[in-house]
């Protein structure tokens, strides 16, 4: 019979595979310990369910493991959807104590197979069968009973013994299958005559042949579940099994009756793998894989439409846990900040390794006003689109932004209207203090090249020497990125005490030139008086003063290596690599050079991981990274696009944004982070305005703060026309790279129907797939289901991904091609500086690096009051900078400055806390 079972569950496997490729019913066996009895019964299962198909993972845990190890274990197992059944091998063979009832409660009782839990065997008892697990060894025994044909309602049954896995559950299956069912147990008297007079009895008494034979009712059913031990002196081991029913006497007066061994034994693990592809056909009915089961947002629009914190403030976010098993991560790969922001470990990508990535859409912009276009209002709208109205798997991933902004004057990026990451202060302030993380790492290594020069400057060779190698314990040895330090000047020794004075010499000197020092301290707070700055003026410092600046915290390269880095492994080779000056020999000097790589690896192992939040209408974000759009690449991290193009699926979505316009984000989006990452994205999303458009095509500036001029509130087309001149460009530079484009109309209240009409086709006559009028920011992701419907038809489209450049070319053809061909120059000019760097950066090794140009965003060209589509310009190139720990070089256009000021009236004006609340009350 058991044989009967696994062949149909073998077909019924087959059957789900055929019509969901790729899925497997999934088991997991928890062990404790290493108890020979169980490892055979584990055995017995695990090749059953590799006959039947079945995925079967052996958990096993040391005989120290305690409670809170397995319940750990247990937690895992209940959030892995693709578990479908467990069971927690018992007894548990742990050193340390362990309440098996609290094990077996904590298995989720949708998975708890061995129908163990409280309440899977509470429905039991209320006859709940459908909805419920029934302990395998009394659901084999109901399917024996059933084989006989023999009617079970209205008979008299009798189970011998009351245990939670045997007796207890054999009655009550009994009792709702309508039978009249007797429990006896060790106190119950005259046993015999109650045996006597049972249709049906089933004993798991544990009593070697404890029921006579002579008790028996003639004709009855007997299902002997015991297992017992006697001594048999013609057996090789002394002993032999039987059962709690003596057998040969048995077997004369009942109709039917199990074998020990080889009875219930075989149909208690075929009842197990039964319950496991019954566990799968009910996540089969529940979800559809691949695709998520996520709650969405409802969202109360309101015309006119209140502030962002006033809508953010309104919307009650769902429990962040929630949104990570929404999308599929487990409780062990997420680490919780509160309700609202978790970090999310990278080992998902090795769990997910095998699973095809989704789509994969940038959106970035027309060259904009200094007001924004809405690329994060349009990221989000299209998120919620796709998500809650048109319910494919789909993730955001967007830059976290700096406090400076914040607090400055532009004020935070989550998004505007009823397209919002949420909860908006949480997003623009702390979040899960990465930017906090990139300050301390950041300073750390400025500290440390000032302090080297200072202890070369006034230490001899031995010195040095003693204080960098010193003996512990009477030991001297070198570390390991000492270790290193030394294979990169060619010296093949580990014993410190074997260096010769030469050696000493250009190990421990790094000879820093002062003048040539790159590396600025850092700070996320925009503050004008530090953007040149005397240090070294206390007398400790003997004198040893130079002037130096403070830098915005996201431009530092850390952040752009955060952003670029795959791993944790990668990150720290990023960072060792970093440059942070020359030495008077002309030689890079670099962070590892400077022995604080570990140190900085450690400061950062939290902040690689990226942050999970959701939007209003709770599809999931991942805010992780926020590097500079001029010099650096403007785009969130690799790690926290390839996680999410993992969870989304083959079918599902993820939307990043790029910084800035086409020209800048997109372009470095592209030949930087596709390049790095070796992802290939799918479409592109251009946004663009009416306002920005006019203002190509001539219109007054449009200033931050300053209301807009009468020409963009009254409809005026031929301006409008003019000004798609710069949508065009765009355009033609988004499609030079062979991905398809969508234009974002993003439409404001001023706009008029002909204006959005005539943006709609000029940009379809400039060669975009489609262009879409957009209306998400006054309605969420409603206003963006013509644009979510746009990406998905583009994304079906071939498309012919490839970079402007070969990175092999000399770095002087590298910013003439990408000045041409996506600005729009018809050459470029290296002034002296600039020409410097190109032989040094090629002389040092670094000439095949990509290049990243910090170019100023207000136009396509380096002038920001050159507006639309200018040509025939020649670049100008004031100088040329390396991130190589980030991988590329930067080439200075025009001027700007690294640390922003604070205009005359902040944003912080405005902020306040509720002290009785804690409430963030004016923000934005």
């Amino acid at each position: 019979l058991s044989r009967q079972v696994r062949e149909r569950l073998k077909q019924q496997v087959a059957e789900m595979k055929e019509k969901f490729p790729g899925f497997r019913p999934g088991l997991a066996i928890l062990q404790v310990g290493n108890r020979d009895d169980s490892n055979l019964y584990i055995n017995t299962k695990l090749k059953a369910a590799a006959e039947i198909g079945i995925s079967a993972n052996h958990i096993k845990l040391p005989n120290t493991a305690t409670e809170a190890d397995v319940l750990k274990c247990i937690a895992s197992l209940n959030g892995d959807p693709a578990v479908h059944g467990f069971i927690v091998q018992l007894p548990l063979d742990s050193d340390k104590p362990i309440n098996t009832e609290k094990i077996t409660n904590a298995v989720a009782p949708e998975k708890d197979i061995d129908g163990l839990s409280s309440i899977n065997a509470g429905k039991l008892s209320r006859g709940d069968l459908g909805d419920c697990f029934i302990p395998c060894t009394p659901k084999g025994c109901m399917e024996l009973i059933r084989q006989t044909g023999v009617q079970v309602a209205g008979k008299r049954a009798v189970v011998i013994g009351r245990s939670k896995i045997v007796g207890a559950p054999m009655h009550d299956l009994l009792l709702w299958n309508n039978a009249t069912v007797t429990t006896c147990h060790s106190k119950t008297s005259a046993l015999a005559e109650e045996v006597a007079k049972a249709d049906i009895l089933v004993v798991a008494a544990g009593k070697a042949e404890m029921v006579k034979g002579e008790w028996i009712k003639p004709g009855a059913i007997v299902i002997d579940c015991g297992i017992n031990h006697v001594p048999d002196s013609t057996k090789a081991s002394g002993k032999r099994v039987v059962g709690d029913v003596a057998y040969s006497t048995a077997k004369e007066k009942a109709s039917y009756i199990t074998p020990v061994p080889g009875g219930v034994g075989p149909m208690t693990v075929a009842m197990l793998m039964q319950s496991t592809v019954e566990s799968a056909q009910r996540f089969l009915e529940k979800f559809q894989p691949g695709k998520w089961n996520i709650q969405y947002n409802q969202l109360t629009l309101k015309v006119p439409v209140p502030s962002d914190i006033e809508i953010s403030q309104s919307c009650i976010p769902k429990p962040i846990d929630q949104v990570a098993r929404e999308t599929g991560l487990l409780p062990d790969e997420v680490e919780l900040y509160g309700q609202t922001k978790a970090k999310v470990q990278l080992s998902v990508l090795k769990r997910l390794k095998n699973q095809p990535d989704g789509k994969y859409v940038v959106v970035t912009g027309i060259t904009p006003t200094p007001l924004g276009e809405g690329k994060s209002t349009t990221t989000v709208g299209l998120v919620q689109a796709l998500g809650a109205h048109l319910h494919q798997n789909v993730f955001a991933c967007v830059r976290q932004p700096s406090q400076g902004p914040t607090f400055g004057i532009k004020g935070g990026a989550a998004g505007g209207g009823y397209c919002q990451v949420i909860p908006m202060e949480e997003f623009n302030l702390h979040l899960t203090g990465d930017i906090h993380a990139i300050t301390a790492a950041n300073n750390l290594v400025a500290a440390a090249v000032d302090a080297r020069i200072f202890h070369e400057l006034t230490q001899t060779d031995q010195a040095l020497y003693t204080r960098l190698v010193p003996s512990v314990n009477g030991v001297r040895k070198f570390s390991d990125i000492q270790i290193r330090r030394l294979q990169k000047l060619g010296i093949k020794k580990t014993d410190p005490a074997t260096l010769t004075n030469e050696e000493v010499n250009v190990f421990v000197r790094l000879d820093i030139d002062p003048s040539s020092i790159t590396w600025q301290r850092v700070l996320d707070t925009n503050d004008r008086f530090l953007r040149k700055i005397t240090i070294g003026q206390s007398l400790t410092e003997k004198g040893f003063t130079r002037v130096a600046q403070f830098d915005i915290t996201v431009s530092s390269e850390i952040m752009a290596v955060l952003a670029l880095a795959d791993g944790l492994e990668d990150m720290q080779k990023r960072l060792g690599r970093m440059v942070v000056a020359s030495s008077k020999r002309g030689e890079p000097v670099t962070a590892d050079d400077l022995g604080v790589t570990g140190a900085l690896a450690v400061l950062m192992k939290d902040a690689i991981k990226p942050n999970l939040m959701q939007t209003l209408e709770g599809t999931p974000v991942f805010v992780h990274a926020g590097p500079f759009a001029n010099i650096a690449h403007g785009n969130s991290s690799v790690l926290a696009d390839k996680i999410a193009l993992k969870l989304v699926g083959k079918e599902g979505f993820v939307v990043t944004e790029a910084g800035f316009g086409a020209d800048i984000g997109m372009e470095k989006f592209f030949n930087i982070k596709c390049r790095f990452s070796g992802l290939r994205p799918h479409v592109v999303v251009l946004v663009a305005t009416v306002r920005a458009l006019k203002m190509h095509g001539g219109g007054p500036a449009v200033t931050a703060g300053v209301p807009l001029p009468k020409e963009y509130m009254e409809e005026n087309l031929q301006l409008l026309a003019k000004g798609c001149s710069n949508l065009n460009k765009q355009i033609q530079n988004a499609r030079m790279f062979g991905v398809p484009v969508v234009v974002a109309v993003n439409a404001f209240k001023t706009d008029t129907k002909a204006e959005l009409a005539l943006v709609v086709r000029l940009a379809k006559e400039a060669g975009a797939f489609d262009a879409v009028e957009c209306t998400h920011w006054a309605e969420g992701g409603k206003g963006a289901v013509a644009l979510a419907q746009a990406v998905q038809r583009a994304s079906e489209t071939p498309s012919n991904f490839r970079f402007l450049y070969n990175v092999e070319l000399p770095v002087i053809d590298k910013i003439r091609l990408i000045a041409q061909k996506i600005y729009g120059a018809s050459d470029i000019e290296l002034l002296p500086e600039a020409q410097q760097k190109v032989v040094l950066y090629t002389k040092q090794g670094f000439g095949t690096l990509p290049i990243c140009m910090a170019k100023t965003h207000l136009s396509l060209s380096h002038d920001p009051e050159q507006k639309g589509a200018p040509t025939g310009f020649i670049l100008p190139i004031r100088d040329i900078r390396a991130s190589v720990g980030a991988g590329f070089l930067y080439p200075l256009v025009g001027t700007m400055s690294t640390m922003p000021g604070l205009p005359t009236r902040p944003c912080f004006y405005d902020i306040d806390l509720d002290p009785v609340s804690g409430e963030v009350k004016g923000l934005f």
